[in-house]
């Protein structure tokens, strides 16, 4: 590896931290204000995590497995699968809109719509009735 190698490497690797360092202190602050929603969806999709992979994946394509699928996109993904799962309490319309937002605030190409047609998927297969 080359010294500007070897630099970019240690950019990126302290940039990492930075942002996991912001990430956390945004965490924290949640936690503080009282966001018992924040909470709940943050603990309750890190517990369940195996369940909602396995409700995300059955209605990804083969050739769009979940490990290939960008980060931010999975987390938006358990997210949502997480309150249609869990959260009775909140209609599956509210999470579909409110997790396609997001994943719009994020991404300006088809991620989106994945993210509304897997969600939609899962509203469908698990809260039909609710529809």
């Amino acid at each position: 590896m080359t010294s500007t190698e070897s630099e970019h490497h240690q950019r990126l690797g302290g940039r990492r931290r930075s942002v996991a360092r912001l990430t956390a202190v945004q965490a924290l602050y949640q936690l503080e204000a009282n966001s018992e929603l924040f909470a709940d969806i943050v603990c309750g999709a890190t517990d369940d995590r195996e369940r909602l992979d396995t409700e995300i994946s059955a209605a990804l394509t083969e050739g769009w497995p979940l490990p290939r699928l960008d980060s931010v996109l999975r987390a938006i993904l358990r997210a949502g699968a997480y309150e249609l799962i869990h959260r009775r309490d909140v209609p599956p319309r509210v999470s579909l809109s409110e997790y396609t937002a997001i994943a719009y605030a994020f991404f300006t190409g088809k991620e989106p719509g994945l993210a509304n047609g897997v969600l939609n998927h899962l509203a469908h297969t698990l809260r039909d009735s609710d529809l």
